[in-house]
Formats: C-alpha cells, structure tokens, sequence
C-alpha cells in the first residue's frame, strides 16, 4: 500500500504549493476508484482511510470550504466565518476524524422557486463543512465507481443536460409509455439506520451518523433528526446518492432474462430508468412494464423510509393521450424544466429509424411552460425594482438572468421560445422607458433604443453597454457523458475537453480554455467539474491592460484571489460551474 507524505511543507497557506496538493489528493482518489472497479474493496478501504489522514486533504478541504464554495461567507450555530489565511491553516492542521465532535445545524428557511412554500436548510459550522468535506474526498471516489450509469444528479462531471439528452436517445426511434415520477420529501425522508447500513466502511460510519443525529436549532429551540440527510451539508447530496443507489439495477433485474409473446421470444425488454437526485423517469414501449415498475419502485422506497409523491407521479405516453384510472393523461411530460414530447408530422419532416424507415413524428424537447413563466415573472421583477435606476444598472442587472436562463436551454428546441421571450422582454423595456419620459413616445423610445448589434431596436446605454437578446443565444447539441466515465478515472483529456464546451461555459472562457489545453494558467492543473472559473485581465487594467482576448487567461477562483490579493478593489467575473447552473433552474 502506498504512503502518502504528511511532511508540512509550509507554514504559510499563501505560499502553499496547491498544484502538489491536487495531485497528492487525486492520486490516492484515482487509486481508490480503481480498486473498487477492480473488486479489491478491502484495498479501496484502507487507501480511504490514509485519505481521511493526510495533510494535503486537510489543506484542500478547508480552501474547498472557505475560498471556492458559494456559501463560504455563511456560519453556523457558532457564528464563526474563517477569513484569515492563518485561520484557515490552523483549522486544517485541527482536523482529525478520530477526536472530532459535530455541532447541531443552523435551520435557515429559502422559499421555493414560484411556490409561497419554504423549505428548510441547515447549516453547519465552517469546521463541520471542512471535515465534511473531507470525508466526501475519501467516500466519493469509491461510490464513484459503484454508481448506476444513469444516475446524473449531484454527481462530478454530470447534470441535468446529460439526463435530457439519455431521455432523447431512448424515445427518439419510437413512441413509449412513460412514469414521471418524484420521491416526497427524499433528503427529510431517508432512514438513518437504512443508509447507515450500506456504508461498507467503519471507520466513516460513527461520524456520519453524528451528522445525522447532530440536530437543528431553529431561532433558538433545539430539534432532534430522527430521519434524512439535512440539506445544505457539503456531503448531503452524496449521502442521499448512496441512499437511492441500487434503485435502478433492482428494477431492470426483476425484467432480466427474456419472454415468449405469442410464439415469439423477446429479449432486451427492460425498462429504462433515468434518475436525477430524486426526479427520475421509467421509459418502455409497453403500459404493463411501466404500471408494474410501479409497484416495484414503491415497494423499493418502502426499505429506504421513502415513498412517491402521488400528485408529481404520473403515467404518459410521449405521442398519444391516454387514459389511465379514467383520467386523460396529456402526450409528453416535464422533466428538470424540459417539456419532452413527440409531436405527428408529414413525412418531409418525420424523424427515421435505424432502417430510414419515416417514423411519422419527431420528438421535441423545449423549455416547460413553469420555466418560461418563472423566467418572465423574474424580468418583470428586476424591471419593476428598477423602475428610477439609470439605464446601465438595469442592463447589467437583466444580463446574467438573460444569459443563464439561455445557456441552460441552449441544448434544445429552443429558437421559437427565445423569439417569444424577447417579445416579452421588448414589451417589459418599453414600458419602463415610457413610464420614464413626460415627452413623446419617439423620443422616450429613441433614448434607450437605437441601432446596434441586435438591430435598429437595441436596448443600450451611452456607454455602449447593450441588453442580451435571448434570441442571439446559438442553439448547441450537448454532447451526453459516456455512462461509465467519472472524473476520477484520469481521462484528464476528455474531461478537460467537456469542461469548455459545457453548456453556461460562456464562449469567451470555452477559446481560453481551448488555448490552454484545459489548464489553470497559475496552478497548471486541470479545470474539473466542481471548481469556479473567473477571467483574468494579464496586465491589470489600472496597469494599462486592455480587456481584450490576448490579455485573458483563465483561472480558479482561488488562483485569481492570491494573484490579485493586493488589488481588493478589483472584483473578478464569476463563472457559475454546472451544478449550479443547474440548481438555479
């Protein structure tokens, strides 16, 4: 078994040599994938715990909690933020699994997006996220290697894109039945005992289970978990993954093997299931195999303390209405803010088969009616927010919403509903410049409009700042990821290679990755799925740089913070990664 070194090399974190870090932590996460790949889970075992021990994944755990995550700003029930570089470093040399104590989590409640309901968040204190954090350095490479291959949701390297596109691929040569369903309350939900169980190694099931007991304070009143995994944990959505893994190949094994029909033996008729987190999907040609995974699924739930939501769970068929129980039941259905139907065309337009036969229809996937109205509510908000703010803020304020939205929906049919949104957005702009001018309508108009890129009407400033068109976004073909490829297997090329032509990597950062072969310009080590990608002007611009594409680089957030920690006024473009382009939506 290999030794990793845990010789502090520096006593500085600024000066940390972070690229040594990387590879150390990588290094053992790569072998433990291949052993569990290879069947030795006992060497897979001991290679997470040395994991657990080592310096360098202490050092990589506090910079993932206190400098890279959204929420690094955000304390616990201790009110406690680290901020100082020597914090950081006294907090990782504090880590030990051994001698470690969690604390109850803040309760913290965030509205649902369109809903008047709230759901709750608990958040954990910054040492409670950091040791979190390394236990999901040690456990995500091994259930990497385990996990189902259509399972997309809160994993590294996939999202929901890879879900439609797997969606596409199984109707796109035939109509079938389809079960959409939902697990209620999945992360409330999930039996400790249950989950527990399946953990394999002892040395991570003690503390995982003080997460999961560790309780909640709510506005000063303390409540005990008896059940789930609470949301807003670093290894929350792991959790929940190995809770719900197996669901897929218990159901296809019931359908194993082939039947006879009418004389006839039939092979390969099981079903496909298409899981994102606790959203997923059963896709077969045949209304009784979709009514029977029914009943398997519920009765798969049942062992893990989950059941299916009865109002989110519904039996379709992608071409036809149908009737089921005596309801009508419309053609298509809505998955992950998609709306996936097939629609009856003539034959100049008809879709074919693997022999060019003319199927007859085509299969359209675009954005759901929900996803437009929360979209138009959002503009319509932002707008109204602004009403006396000049023209430059609003611009800067609408873009990202505009853009984000677009990017998400670029890998589908999209061109007709970008047309409509920007109807939409022209109607909401001239009102606002209207309701902004006593004189006429031409001049009012003539202020916030004129000729530019996006025709005569372009909504721009004096400055040259212009609004984004929805309808200027390029539709793209998303590119689904091979089923069994994770980030831990080493494909550094392939990976590198998705990383920039991922749908939200915004064109200028997809050619600075393409230039520097997928690579961090600072630290030399590859851009993965997870981290914050921010450009970088060269030659700062208070230096004379010019903003232009031979004066970029790309670089981790991390990395541009320690090349410009002299420069704190200067605030760097954010890049969301996929999991959270996906989460917003």
């Amino acid at each position: 078994m290999p030794k990793a070194s845990i010789t502090k090399t520096t006593n500085g974190w600024n000066t940390i040599n972070w690229a040594k870090v990387q590879r150390k932590v990588f290094k053992l996460q790569k072998k433990i994938f291949q052993a569990v790949k290879s069947g030795d889970k006992v060497k897979a075992r001991k290679l997470q715990k040395l994991l657990s021990k080592s310096y360098y994944a202490k050092l990589l755990a506090v910079r993932k909690v206190t400098q890279d995550n959204q929420g690094k700003k955000t304390a616990g029930v201790d009110g406690m933020k680290i901020v100082n570089p020597q914090q950081r470093y006294n907090l990782a040399l504090s880590l030990n699994p051994m001698e470690y104590k969690s604390k109850p989590l803040r309760r913290v409640w965030i509205p649902k997006p369109g809903k008047d309901e709230k759901r709750p968040l608990g958040i954990p204190t910054i040492r409670d996220r950091a040791m979190q954090c390394l236990i999901k350095f040690c456990m995500e490479p091994y259930w990497e290697a385990q996990f189902e291959g259509s399972s997309y949701g809160f994993r590294p390297g996939r999202a929901a894109h890879d879900a439609i596109e797997d969606i596409f691929n199984q109707i796109r040569t035939k109509s079938k039945f389809v079960l959409d369903a939902d697990i209620a309350k999945c992360f409330d939900q999930i039996d400790h005992q249950y989950l527990l169980n399946k953990l394999d190694n002892p040395h991570f099931r003690p503390i995982i289970k003080q997460w999961l007991k560790a309780g909640v304070l709510d506005k000063g009143v303390f409540e005990e978990t008896d059940s789930g995994t609470p949301q807003g944990g670093v290894i929350s959505p792991l959790l929940a993954n190995i809770a719900l893994d197996g669901m897929i190949r218990d159901i296809r094994k019931s359908f194993k093997g082939s039947r006879t029909i009418n004389g006839v033996r039939e092979t390969g008729w099981k079903p496909s299931i298409i899981r994102y987190a606790d959203d997923f999907v059963v896709i077969h040609k045949e209304l009784e195999v979709i009514e029977q995974c029914q009943k398997l699924i519920n009765k798969w739930l049942e062992k893990a303390g989950l059941k299916l939501r009865p109002e989110k769970t519904r039996i379709c068929h992608t071409l036809n209405a149908i009737t089921i129980n005596g309801e009508k039941q419309k053609a298509g259905f809505n998955f992950l803010g998609f709306h996936v139907r097939q629609y009856p065309v003539g034959i100049h337009h008809s879709r074919e088969d693997g022999q060019k036969r003319k199927l007859g229809y085509k299969t359209i996937i675009k954005p759901n009616k929900e996803a437009i109205q929360k979209h138009r509510e959002k503009i319509k908000a932002t707008v109204t927010k602004r009403k006396k703010a000049p023209q430059t803020v609003l611009i800067k304020e609408l873009n990202p919403i505009i853009k984000g939205w677009c990017n998400y929906y670029s890998t589908c049919c999209s061109k007709d509903t970008f047309n409509s949104e920007d109807n939409y957005l022209w109607s909401v702009l001239r009102a606002w410049a209207l309701g902004r001018s006593k004189k006429g309508k031409w001049e009012a108009l003539r202020k916030y409009f004129s000729k530019g890129v996006n025709g005569f009407w372009t909504f721009q400033a004096e400055d040259g700042i212009f609004m984004h068109n929805h309808s200027s976004t390029p539709i793209t073909r998303h590119a689904k990821v091979k089923m069994e490829a994770s980030p831990y297997d080493g494909q550094w090329q392939y990976w590198s290679k998705r990383r920039g032509a991922y749908p939200g990597t915004p064109t200028g950062i997809a050619k600075l990755l393409k230039r520097q072969k997928g690579k961090c310009a600072l630290c030399n080590q590859h851009f993965t799925s997870e981290d914050l990608i921010e450009k970088d002007h060269i030659i700062p611009k208070t230096k004379g740089g010019k903003d232009e594409y031979k004066n970029l680089q790309a670089l981790h957030r991390h990395c541009h913070d320690i090349k410009h920690i002299s420069h704190a006024g200067n605030e760097p473009n954010r890049i969301l990664t996929t999991d959270q382009l996906t989460g917003a939506v």
